[in-house]
């Protein structure tokens, strides 16, 4: 694990496999931190890629930055990180407001995309009901921290019989949702109420000629198969890949089909040799 200081917060990250392999950069969502990608980090630098998963500002061993932390201020983050890592071109790839906050980073700095890779997400604005949700949201988990709503969702961040059928999965998700700061939660719950629509920045994804990456899981509630369908036909030239047995997080509840989608389609990419 490393860290650096960035636009006046302290980053946590991990930087697995061989220098000179491809970067692939993961970026986990709400409310979770790095080690969500932990199967996918394994198996990627062991295939010979350069694997960097931060943790955001305000989740997991990250600072806080309390208030509000707008999509732009996460993608500007994982920007000054490439550039101390001397990294000029990378992979960039997230889960749900992960994947959102990768394609604000196509939006801010497409020209350090390699190839995107967006995991059961959606590229619509915040709504003004969704704005109003996730402003109360934020509000009840300062005052109330973050047990009770981990008990909430955790039926939907995975499919709802995963539950029962993967219970190390489970805890190791509750325990990451139960364990997050609730003032980095909320701050980021502020920004991504705020958050803009993405498809504009598909359309010059898919004009850039970007590879790009579309996978969801089968039975996500939060962003289902109708909001991938919705990306790829934004890209046309994007492989979509759906999970089965998979709700909201494909790369935990079936880390080893995700992992399968995920290194054909580097496999298939005519990357030149990293920096």
């Amino acid at each position: 694990m490393s860290r650096i200081t960035v636009n006046d917060a302290t980053l946590h990250y991990d930087d697995f496999g061989p220098s000179d392999g491809i970067p692939v950069v993961l970026i986990h969502g709400h409310p979770f931190n790095r080690t969500l990608w932990a199967p996918q980090a394994h198996v990627l630098s062991a295939a010979g890629h350069r694997v960097i998963t931060p943790d955001l500002r305000g989740y997991g061993e990250s600072s806080v930055t309390p208030g509000k932390v707008l999509l732009s201020d996460f993608a500007d983050d994982i920007a000054v990180l490439l550039d101390h890592l001397n990294i000029e071109r990378a992979v960039i790839g997230g889960v749900s407001m992960g994947g959102q906050i990768s394609m604000e980073f196509c939006r801010r700095h497409l020209a350090q995309v390699r190839a995107l890779v967006l995991s059961d997400t959606s590229a619509l604005a915040e709504t003004h009901a969704g704005r109003a949700f996730r402003n109360r949201l934020a509000d009840r988990l300062l005052s109330e921290g973050m047990g009770g709503y981990a008990d909430e969702v955790i039926d939907k961040m995975l499919a709802s019989y995963n539950v029962a059928a993967l219970p190390d999965v489970a805890a190791h998700i509750l325990g990451l949702m139960r364990t997050t700061d609730p003032r980095g939660a909320a701050a980021a719950l502020r920004g991504r109420a705020e958050r803009p629509d993405y498809r504009d920045t598909l359309v010059t994804v898919a004009t850039a000629g970007v590879p790009t990456l579309i996978v969801v899981g089968a039975d996500d509630v939060y962003t289902p198969v109708t909001e991938a369908e919705a990306i790829a036909s934004l890209v046309p030239h994007a492989t979509l890949s759906v999970i089965d047995g998979a709700g909201h997080l494909p790369g935990a509840e079936q880390p080893e089909r995700f992992n399968t989608v995920l290194l054909d389609f580097l496999r298939t990419q005519p990357f030149e040799h990293a920096q």
